[in-house]
């Protein structure tokens, strides 16, 4: 299982790792036939954005412990984001009771900074 600060870019269903949900977004936004929102999700390591499409959407909230099989953690609109895709899975493990850092956040970081960050820890 990976830490959030050990992700790298890739578009293979290869993530497997565990967070908490701190924050949602309900964007309300639909892409094609299903709806998608934002989560910030952290680990003990870092903070990044989880992309939730359809019922996960309503499904997720904030304090839910989540854990991911294979994810994946790829550029969306410029920024970085960690997903299910359509062959990850999702499953909820537990609420609230986990340790995190909301910094840094990776899906904050420009490219560079990203690689940076991987290469120098």
């Amino acid at each position: 299982m990976l830490f959030i600060k050990d992700l790298v870019p890739t578009a293979s269903n290869s993530v497997n790792t565990r967070f908490i949900v701190l924050n949602k977004y309900n964007m309300g936004k639909d892409t094609g036939p299903q709806r998608t929102c934002l989560a910030l999700v952290a680990d003990e390591t870092a903070a990044v954005n989880f992309q939730l499409w359809g019922s996960e959407c309503d499904a997720i909230q904030a304090g839910d412990i989540i854990r991911l099989h294979n994810g994946i953690f790829s550029y969306h609109r410029g920024k970085l984001v960690l997903r299910a895709g359509k062959k990850g899975k999702i499953e909820k493990v537990g609420e609230f009771t986990m340790l995190f850092v909301e910094s840094p956040n990776m899906s904050e970081m420009a490219a560079p900074a990203v690689v940076k960050a991987i290469r120098d820890p």
